[in-house]
């Protein structure tokens, strides 16, 4: 398998209002329909859980509410206990922050909940409109003055376009004046587009506590090892190899090293050079300084490994 010495260094509808309404109530169904193409197939069902929270929802001004909200209700009720606690914890050391990623999954909650907020407004709107029901529509936009300002703040924000576009529309009188189905249709535009950013962030936060594993186990592989190989298939030969493991976040990752998984003290390693695969399972022992074990290849070679850390991880 590794035979040398590597060091592994639409446009706008303008038409009779009865004819906007059965127009762009197939359009918003088209929409959804793209919108759930593309999200994964597990996924919870975000306006049954969201419902018993919709006023607070609708009422968020700042970051800190939607973190707060995000700790307190919907986190857990989405089954993300563990993400709530973390966010919701008090002054957590600045190391142990930086070691689950607390930057990190703060700001996906920020983006997650602003989705969530923005596919709130968007669908209350397009129902509002579908029903007729003019007067909690222009009620509804009123009271979202302030929630607006901090969801307008999110720019990088995916649907952050087309809630710049509901707002024109909205703020238009030609929407009070019988032509409704532009905003309509900026509603529809918006709801979708804060359904797929609520899914893509929804599943960053579940991920979350895979993410601080994998950094964990690359940070615990990082330095220079020297690995003998044994292997049964070829006369018990056996190889030694200077490997290099660099630190996270580096330009250049282990040559072939395709997946790496560890798991307290255990490690799986899969590696992928010139279309072979090899599968490396270890351990860490010797108070992580050497690492012991078997592989398995796809010539069908196995055998052990004995691996030794020469160096500490060099940033």
């Amino acid at each position: 398998m590794r035979q040398q010495v590597r060091p592994f260094q639409l446009t706008p509808v303008r038409i009779f209002l009865s004819l906007a309404f059965a127009a762009i109530s197939l359009f918003g169904s088209w929409l959804d329909a793209m919108a759930y193409e593309s999200l994964p197939s597990a996924t919870p069902d975000f306006p049954s859980i969201i419902q018993p929270h919709a006023d607070r929802l609708a009422k968020l001004e700042s970051d800190k509410e939607a973190i707060a909200l995000f700790a307190t209700t919907i986190g857990p009720a989405l089954q993300l206990s563990d993400a709530a606690r973390t966010l919701g914890a008090n002054a957590l050391p600045v190391k142990v922050a930086k070691e689950l990623l607390v930057p990190d999954l703060t700001a996906a909650t920020h983006r997650f909940i602003g989705s969530l907020a923005a596919w709130h407004l968007a669908s209350t709107i397009r129902q509002g409109m579908k029903d007729r029901q003019f007067a909690s529509v222009t009620e509804r936009l009123s009271k979202a003055a302030k929630p607006l300002t901090w969801l307008a703040q999110q720019d990088k924000a995916p649907w952050h376009n087309s809630l710049t576009q509901l707002s024109d529309a909205a703020a238009s009188p030609d929407w009070a004046n019988g032509n409704q189905g532009e905003l309509v249709e900026r509603a529809a535009r918006l709801e979708t587009d804060a359904l797929q950013a609520t899914y893509q962030e929804w599943d960053r936060i579940r991920n979350w506590k895979d993410r601080v594993r994998g950094i964990r186990g690359q940070t615990r592989l990082c330095g220079t090892w020297q690995w003998i190989i044994h292997n049964h298939q070829q006369h018990h030969q056996e190889q030694k190899l200077s490997l290099l493991f660099p630190p996270v976040g580096a330009a250049q990752p282990t040559p072939g090293l395709v997946e790496t998984i560890v798991l307290g003290d255990n490690v799986y390693l899969r590696w992928e050079i010139d279309g072979q695969v090899q599968e490396d399972s270890l351990q860490f022992s010797k108070e992580g300084q050497r690492l012991e074990g078997t592989f398995v290849n796809s010539q069908g070679g196995w055998g052990s490994i004995s691996g030794k850390r020469s160096a500490s991880c060099t940033p």
